[in-house]
């Protein structure tokens, strides 16, 4: 299943990165189809059916009494969620392993602040179970049962949810009963009645239509260690070639640099290793403490305060290539973390192990679909351990790039003279441009653009764009002064575009009236609702739901590099556009991350921005139609489109 899972990954990944269009692609449900299940062993108190004998129609399929059988921990065998729809419905779902069943019969509910009035529950199938007799069972890969609440006397509500479920090789496992708390949304009119959700009515044995992020969950709960940590590193290779990895570049880059001519091939090694590891430690307990808090810890280090701090270090390290001071620590302080850490001139290996861990808190903070799969994981079964490693598995391979280029930067760059000057000047430019991207995220469009428009400007006039070529220049000079003047040019670009209204440094033509010279391109984007906590969602909801129109439901940031992206290429194509006419576009701007923002993060089991949400006209959410992390233009339209079929 990890072989399949992990190609379809990279085959898609591929080619949104290519921009190629492919026609009927194979889908990631297609692909985990084809997969066999992988299980890890658990002992939980696990009980035998009675005699230990499956039923006479199983036996053929089934291991000998005898034969080692590896039985999959309840918590991941029945994963469950429970979500609240509104101010009086609350929506209970299973994800079923291949293999398992649920008892119909053995399903209750009791909330302390209210009762238990409608229970909508999907269809069961009768069967002859060697413990019980004739029940009636959910072998559904998704078993979805809708509550309607009455009498509330609270908001905050305690739900139990007691059920029971057995493995088809032949093992029962004990009741289990679960506690939840839950947060009621205000009711949005006083006479609103509530309809209850339909639930499916097809039972099919094929993995239902998920959103990426629980399949991502699910397959955790389903397979091996080996091929879990193996298919996350897989997605760590393929979130290092984002910008939440980009950033990281130059900061690593220029500790190398900064070590000068002593610097061996194992040296840069070494260095480039302790950043990565401090990376993908940091990026771990932030992961942990998100899945098992709730809450987004590097969300709480993108306060202006925090980003502006960071932001002056990197200048002044930038000042410091460029060789306007050199950075020392007093010689008492040196020649103590010399004994302790190895100290090499130019840094520390515990300095380079803090960089990594607050370019991991600072720097990159994207919630990408793989990260959401993991902390969802952790969440919903405590199993911060094993959540933990895969988490741990995900960073080592967003670093191994790091690593690479860490290394082979020690060993490809000069070792004195003019060209290490100019190779430290180059990583000056590039922190003082990681500086600016820290600080971007807190200012206006206007100041953004005349920030990169002047570091390119003045970049061109050092490299000697402005200088006239002399007789016998050489061909790296020459090379070095085109550089230059690309920079002067679109650095002159970015300044015509700050003062015409422009918002992306990446397409500096893209004006705000949608015109120029030599294109015209609607780039207004869409024009969204700003909604603030649960009560003001639900309100705008309700409207939508007057209105009988669908809704697209958007978590943004400032500080959220992967939201900046959705802005500039997504929400400005014009495919997009015309896909969005009819729909209700609302916004929560979590920029503060303040208790609003957090509440409503803990509602819909979030952890960070961007992620978009989908509502049908009858107000109900269509999980499986989650949106995490970046998505092309393309893909998006895709998906908008699927998604309407279902209205």
């Amino acid at each position: 299943m990890r072989t399949h899972f992990f190609a379809y990954l990279c085959y898609l990944s591929f080619s949104v990165w290519m921009g190629i269009a492919v026609a009927n692609p194979p889908t990631l449900n297609d692909m985990l189809q084809q997969s066999k299940h992988n299980s890890k062993p658990a002992d939980n108190g696990l009980q035998p059916l009675a005699n230990g004998i499956p039923p006479a129609s199983e036996t053929a399929t089934q291991p000998a009494l005898n034969e080692e059988e590896d039985f999959l921990d309840p918590e991941k065998a029945f994963f469950l969620t429970v979500t609240t729809i509104n101010h009086q419905t609350v929506r209970a779902t299973w994800l079923v392993a291949e293999g398992y069943y649920l008892y119909a019969q053995k399903m209750h509910f009791v909330a302390d602040n209210a009762s238990i009035g409608n229970i909508a529950l999907p269809p069961s199938k009768t069967k002859d179970d060697p413990l019980f007799g004739k029940v009636q069972v959910y072998e559904q890969t998704e078993v979805i049962i809708t509550l309607t609440l009455e009498n509330i006397r609270s908001h905050t509500l305690n739900l139990q949810v007691d059920y029971q479920g057995c493995a088809t090789a032949g093992l029962c496992y004990p009741p289990m009963s679960k506690t939840l708390s839950l947060v009621l949304p205000a009711p949005t009119t006083p006479a609103e009645t509530i309809t209850p959700v339909s639930t499916p009515t097809a039972v099919t044995p094929a993995l239902p239509n998920l959103s990426e992020q629980d399949q991502i969950a699910q397959a955790l709960m389903q397979d091996n260690i080996f091929y879990t940590l193996l298919l996350f590193f897989g997605f760590g290779l393929l979130l290092s070639f984002t910008p939440c990895v980009f950033p990281m570049i130059p900061i690593l880059s220029s500790i190398i640099v900064g070590q000068g001519k002593q610097l061996s091939t194992r040296s840069a090694f070494l260095l480039s290793l302790i950043y990565v590891l401090a990376m993908a430690l940091t990026y771990t307990v932030a992961g942990v403490f998100a899945g098992m808090v709730g809450e987004n810890l590097q969300a709480a280090f993108q306060e202006p305060i925090v980003l502006i701090v960071f932001a002056l270090i990197f200048v002044a390290l930038a000042f410091s290539m460029f060789g306007f001071y050199d950075l020392q620590m007093p010689n008492a302080l040196q020649s103590k973390l010399t004994e302790l850490s190895n100290h090499q001139q130019g840094g520390t290996w515990i300095g380079v192990a803090m960089m990594g861990f607050f370019s991991a808190l600072i720097v990159g903070p994207c919630v990408a679909a793989p990260l959401a799969g993991i902390l969802i994981y952790i969440s919903q079964t405590g199993d911060a351990v094993f959540g933990g490693l895969a988490l741990f598995s995900l960073s080592l391979g967003m670093g191994i790039p790091l690593l690479i280029i860490g290394t082979s930067a020690g060993q490809l760059l000069p070792r004195a003279g003019l060209w290490m000057d100019a190779i430290k000047n180059v990583f000056g430019v590039l922190l003082l441009a990681t500086a600016w991207w820290l600080l971007e995220r807190l200012l206006a469009d206007f100041i953004v653009l005349m920030g990169w428009a002047t570091l390119l400007i003045v970049s061109a006039v050092y490299m000697g764009a402005l200088d006239s070529l002399q007789a016998g220049m050489s061909h790296w000079r020459r090379l070095w002064k085109g550089i230059g003047v690309i920079f002067l040019v679109y650095g002159v670009l970015l300044m015509i575009a700050a003062s015409q209204g422009g918002q992306a440094v990446l397409y500096p033509l893209r004006l705000q009236n949608g015109s120029t010279s030599t294109a015209t391109i609607n780039s207004s984007g869409l024009s969204f609702q700003t909604v603030k906590g649960i009560e003001g969602l639900n309100q705008a909801l309700a409207m939508a739901k007057q209105a009988g129109k669908p809704v697209m439901f958007d978590f943004y940031a400032d500080w959220c590099v992967s939201c900046k992206e959705m802005e500039a290429f997504t929400f400005t194509d014009r495919n997009v556009q015309e896909s969005l006419k009819d729909f209700v576009l609302l916004q929560a701007d979590v920029t503060a991350n303040d208790a609003q923002d957090k509440a409503l993060y803990k509602q819909f089991g979030i952890f960070g921005p961007p992620a978009i949400l989908f509502y049908g006209s009858d107000g109900i959410e269509k999980r499986a139609y989650r949106v995490v992390g970046f998505t092309p233009a393309n893909t998006f339209f895709n998906h908008i489109e699927r998604f309407k079929q279902t209205l």
